[in-house]
């Protein structure tokens, strides 16, 4: 670790917010290691803002944790942009914003998101 990353504020941001994003999704680290193919190790240091990880990393974590690496990146001020950024058909990153949410519990954002993701099975394909 050089000293621009150990006094890296931005590192710091980006490690807390894959952490809470983590917790809110109910993951323990081990289990976002194996879904990321990454080190629990490492994954530790991320969070805690002790290491800058790859694109390729960032990647899989942002996978891992069904969020978009642009909104892992802009919550870390490391690219600029809104935090929640369009999916890939141009939808919103609705599960994102409701795993986020502070005021509902795990139980209301696991019943949001199974509620959005029956409409949007649901709709017609054009």
């Amino acid at each position: 670790m050089t000293a621009d990353e150990e006094w890296d504020p931005r590192l710091q941001q980006l490690g807390e917010y894959i952490r809470v994003q983590r917790q809110l999704a109910d993951l323990s680290l081990r289990r976002l290691a194996d879904m990321t193919h990454v080190s629990n190790a490492y994954l530790s240091q991320i969070e805690r803002g002790l290491h800058q990880p790859s694109l390729r990393v960032i990647r899989s974590i942002a996978d891992a944790l069904n969020v978009s690496a642009d909104a892992l990146l802009a919550q870390a001020g490391m690219v600029d942009g809104p935090t929640t950024t369009p999916a890939a058909d141009g939808s919103p990153d609705t599960e994102a914003a409701i795993r986020s949410d502070p005021d509902l519990t795990d139980d209301e954002r696991e019943a949001l998101i199974a509620v959005y993701r029956s409409y949007r099975q649901r709709r017609p394909q054009t």
